[in-house]
């Protein structure tokens, strides 16, 4: 029997629980995790996709089916600000693993400002004073601080707030974490976070999950066009805006 198993195996439905009744199950990946489950390995998974793939929608569900904090932070201590997180989260089973932990870390980008209060109004270790840095340096603290052990690690979207340096040192640490044998499922726009060694890539979109390699993704293709030629895509744009001055103008 293996003892060494991730701490999440496969995320399916929940037999017991009610399907959604949110706006979640009009989302294609949706549908599908929920009809077909996803098995998850150790070491890195990316969820990629456009804005309303739900990619985000489907890494908090599977947060929150964990025991995390919907808003961030760990199992041990749930703070809310106002609740906007589909009810998806009620109707997944998570296969746990034999023997492995149960310490997970939920950071959501655009909700960490919340976690940060919490921590000063209910002090429990040694943390930095995460309010008195920028953006960026607040989400370094924390990899540094709460990224430090094997566990179950979901994030969305954390390159919001990192410079390109910033992105290669929170690749550096995920790679250290999926090597101590940590799990980790992310939501992310970076070309450049996706492109981590080892790790596996499902595209999200009008088609549900898919796996892919990095290099065929629409996200990779897209930048790489945009980079070599800003101006194929500028050109357009721009001239679109001005003619919607003008004739708001006129």
């Amino acid at each position: 029997m293996n003892f060494d198993q991730p701490p999440v195996v496969r995320v399916s439905t929940n037999p017991s629980a009610p399907p959604p009744d949110d706006w979640s199950v009009e989302i294609p990946a949706v549908r599908q995790l929920l009809g077909d489950g996803l098995r998850l390995a150790s070491g890195v998974t990316f969820l990629v996709g456009e804005n309303g793939s739900g990619k985000s929608t489907i890494v908090e569900a599977i947060a929150v089916a964990y025991g995390l904090s919907p808003e961030g932070g760990t199992a041990f201590g749930h703070h809310q600000t106002r609740s906007t997180e589909s009810v998806l989260h009620r109707s997944l089973y998570l296969q746990r693993g034999i023997g492995s932990g149960r310490w997970g870390f939920f950071l959501r980008a655009e909700t960490m400002h919340g976690w940060y209060t919490f921590l000063e109004e209910n002090p429990s270790r040694h943390d930095p004073d995460f309010h008195a840095m920028s953006h960026g340096e607040s989400f370094l603290a924390v990899l540094e601080a709460r990224f430090d052990s094997p566990g179950f690690y979901v994030l969305d979207e954390p390159e919001a707030a990192l410079s390109f340096a910033s992105t290669l040192g929170l690749m550096a640490r995920l790679d250290a974490l999926a090597r101590s044998g940590a799990q980790i499922v992310c939501a992310t726009h970076s070309p450049v976070l996706a492109s981590l060694p080892g790790a596996r890539i499902l595209e999200v979109g009008p088609w549900g999950l898919r796996d892919a390699h990095w290099e065929d993704l629409e996200l990779v293709r897209h930048w790489r066009a945009y980079l070599e030629q800003p101006e194929r895509y500028l050109r357009h744009l721009l001239e679109v805006d001005t003619k919607n001055r003008h004739g708001a103008n006129g």
